[in-house]
């Protein structure tokens, strides 16, 4: 690899890591008194979303429900999506078929059928890539929830 990538090729490895089959991504919550909290979850990139399954009780959902706000983290720290992720919708994991199959295609587990678990459907609204230093200028691909590199 010879110097930095540029936005376009930033923005297509991004997308190509969020569909790889069986990735998992950090996601960061707060509480609304600005508790953090961090776990790993399986992912499902679809339709421009990131799904993450828990269940309903999990302190992830409970936090997102409250705030609506969470970052992602997915991949090596040597190369690194970083999106701030906007709550879109919350479904059961019986309710949404098409959901459901789309995510147990892509994640290493299926849900359905678990009680009290839900689908969490996050927007990207910022997003941020990177390797290594030379790729910190510009790390940011995506702003207010569109791109800035087609």
């Amino acid at each position: 690899m010879t110097g930095p990538r540029d936005a376009a090729a930033r923005k297509a490895d991004a997308l190509a890591m969020w569909a790889t089959p069986e990735i998992d991504v950090w996601v960061a919550t707060a509480s609304p008194e600005g508790e953090a909290h961090l776990v790993p979850l399986s992912l499902a990139w679809v339709g421009e979303r990131f799904v993450v399954a828990v269940q309903a009780g999990a302190r992830t959902a409970r936090d997102l429900r409250a705030t609506g706000r969470a970052r992602l983290a997915v991949g090596p720290t040597r190369d690194v999506t970083m999106v701030d992720a906007v709550l879109e919708r919350e479904v059961a994991v019986d309710d949404d078929a098409g959901l459901g199959a789309a995510y147990a295609a892509q994640a290493d587990w299926d849900p359905r059928g678990s009680d009290g678990y839900v689908f969490l459907v996050l927007r990207p609204d910022r997003v941020q890539v990177w390797r290594e230093a030379d790729e910190i200028a510009g790390r940011t691909v995506m702003r207010h929830g569109s791109w800035l590199v087609s």
